[in-house]
């Protein structure tokens, strides 16, 4: 979503890029920040203070880190996901099954949300981890979820997003995307060809309770294992399955009105 820059609250961002160069780098030294964010070494101090003091920043000699506390905030997060238990359950069971990476993701705005990822017994490493984020258009449970919004919705996101390569073959062309997006409703799934990442393929398929929209189950690993045949012939199954299983999982666990998470 566009903010109006003078809504925005300069001392808020600054604490927030403090909090990303942590990320980033594991740890850091006040000289360090300040060479990243060209800040004086009392404005960073001051925010690191102010982090420590909230219980988000920990002190390690002359090093600064982030605390757990922020996997409390994330594990409070992730447990106000529909059928989130289950959810774990059925990723464990597919990554076990193919042997490949499995993975659940969510979308905030343009952005998919690994929720819960395990790998099988031949994962390919590709960063994708709990808490990992990419654009939601390059990716097959991305555009599974892309691809079942309501039109309207679709519409909106579509020419909101800012195309760009993360792969070889990502789709940076919004006819192309749509074309794509209409083909994967109509088939059930969605097929990643190195979109995403160069050298990895996947499959998709979206995870939805009435009209509620929760999320998309996906299989990735090698493209030299995963060819359009494998996917097809023997993954579009056990995918489609899982994701059916969640759904009645969800629509008969849940009592109230499910969550919907942009």
């Amino acid at each position: 979503m566009a903010h109006d820059n003078r809504s925005l609250v300069r001392t808020t961002e600054t604490s927030l890029d403090v909090v990303e160069v942590l990320l980033d780098n594991d740890s850091a030294t006040v000289d360090e920040l300040r060479a990243e964010l060209d800040l004086t070494s009392s404005t960073i101090y001051r925010h690191l203070a102010t982090l420590r003091d909230r219980g988000y920043v920990l002190k390690d000699g002359d090093s600064y880190r982030l605390s757990l506390k922020f996997l409390t905030v994330g594990g409070f997060l992730r447990r106000k996901i529909p059928g989130y238990s289950m959810i774990k359950t059925e990723v464990d069971n597919i990554a076990e099954v193919t042997g490949e990476r499995a993975q659940f993701i969510v979308r905030e705005a343009g952005d998919r949300v690994y929720l819960y990822t395990e790998t099988g017994e031949n994962p390919v490493q590709t960063g994708a981890r709990t808490g990992s984020r990419g654009p939601i258009y390059s990716s097959a449970a991305g555009k599974a979820i892309m691809a079942n919004l309501p039109p309207k919705q679709r519409d909106d996101l579509l020419d909101a997003l800012q195309l760009r390569k993360t792969g070889p073959n990502t789709i940076t062309d919004r006819d192309e995307l749509r074309e794509n997006l209409a083909e994967i409703r109509d088939r059930g799934y969605a097929l990643n060809f190195e979109e995403s990442t160069s050298g990895v393929h996947a499959i998709g398929a979206v995870v939805e309770v009435g009209s509620e929209l929760i999320g998309a189950l996906s299989v990735s690993g090698p493209a030299t294992r995963l060819k359009r045949s494998r996917l097809e012939d023997e993954l579009v199954d056990p995918v489609r399955a899982a994701s059916n299983e969640l759904e009645l999982h969800i629509e008969h666990t849940t009592s109230s009105t499910v969550d919907r998470v942009y």
